[in-house]
């Protein structure tokens, strides 16, 4: 059977709960709703925007229009990373640790993959750093790229020191900037582009050698500090000669991005889901407990077919019986990473 509204009458047969997860895993595996990039804006002159707002562009005339298109560079960045739409909210000219704090309360709920700091403020990366992690707590996943300014991008150690004070396994922090059309950029203005990147791959990829739209950066790292820095969970932007990449696809915490990514995507695909389809409407019994794991279970395969994990399984949690209205469920999966070292031994 395909599509259909599903009947917990139905049970165990379930064709909308299994349609249900192959749509949102064709989705995740093709980035769709995950292309989605969010920042705040202070300037936007010349343009129909006003203060205190959020607009959603999905395309740079759309955002000229709005912004005024002296102001849409990071906008635009993000769009050239990948990103699918942009939600953009409107700071005041010179804001404050309030106008911030607004900005943060009224994106809690907006829908976005990736939030970006595309200007350098100490203060409000710690308050980003709160702000992402009470979000995971509450059920909200998403991911956040800050960067430094020219005088922190002169010296990677100061980048690298950020790194792990905003360590985490959704934090990217960018620690040297780029030049691009001859203008440079600092981390933190390049940061949308990056963002952009991780927001518009696929699950099933890796940002690593990734390229980008620079000609070169504002600091090339030694060999010792490209190391030092991806060691520390920096993200380091490498000129090789022929390109400007991205060097590893990290995150503060030394982990990578795409693992990162995929975890969100799980969590995401099967809360939503159960929230459409399974909460107050699946018995808590065999049957309806039965149908939950199968959905799941068939979810779980379908990102397994596709790269993103392997050897999925689904159980019901031995540690914690279902009760009443509640069901524990055990769910173990092997991340698999990308392919970003390659050893040769050559005999002749």
């Amino acid at each position: 059977m395909s599509g259909g509204t599903w009947n917990p009458t139905t049970l165990p047969i379930r064709p909308g709960v299994y349609i249900n997860f192959v749509e949102a895993a064709a989705a995740a595996i093709t980035g769709g709703e995950r292309g989605v990039v969010a920042l705040g804006l202070s300037t936007y002159t010349g343009g129909t925007a006003t203060v205190g707002k959020y607009y959603e562009v999905n395309t740079l005339a759309a955002a000229d229009a709005l912004f005024g298109s002296a102001n849409t560079m990071p906008i635009k960045l993000a769009f050239q990373g990948g990103a699918s739409r942009v939600i953009v909210y409107t700071l005041p000219t010179s804001p404050v640790t309030a106008d911030y704090t607004a900005m943060r309360a009224g994106f809690d709920t907006q829908f976005f993959n990736v939030f970006v700091a595309q200007v350098y403020n100490v203060t409000e990366q710690a308050a980003l750093k709160t702000w992402l992690t009470t979000n995971r707590t509450d059920g909200k996943q998403f991911m956040l790229v800050i960067g430094g300014d020219a005088t922190t991008d002169a010296d990677p150690t100061v980048g690298n020191t950020r790194s792990t004070l905003n360590a985490d396994s959704a934090i990217v922090n960018v620690i040297n900037g780029a030049i691009v059309d001859g203008v440079s950029y600092t981390s933190s203005a390049y940061a949308p582009f990056v963002a952009g990147l991780i927001a518009g791959s696929n699950i099933n990829e890796s940002i690593t050698y990734a390229p980008t739209t620079a000609s070169d950066v504002t600091k090339r790292l030694s060999n010792a500090q490209t190391n030092a820095a991806l060691t520390a969970g920096s993200l380091v932007l490498t000129n090789d000669g022929k390109r400007v990449k991205i060097e590893q696809g990290v995150v503060t915490s030394g982990k990578k991005i795409r693992a990162t990514r995929a975890r969100q995507a799980v969590i995401d695909d099967i809360s939503t889901t159960a929230d459409e389809s399974f909460i107050g409407r699946l018995q808590n019994n065999a049957d309806g407990r039965a149908a939950l794991i199968a959905s799941v279970t068939k979810y779980l395969e379908t990102l397994a077919d596709n790269g993103v994990l392997e050897a999925p399984i689904v159980t019901l949690d031995p540690n914690n019986p279902p009760v009443g209205d509640k069901v524990f469920l055990a769910i173990s999966y092997v991340e698999i990473d990308s392919m970003e070292r390659i050893f040769f031994t050559i005999n002749v």
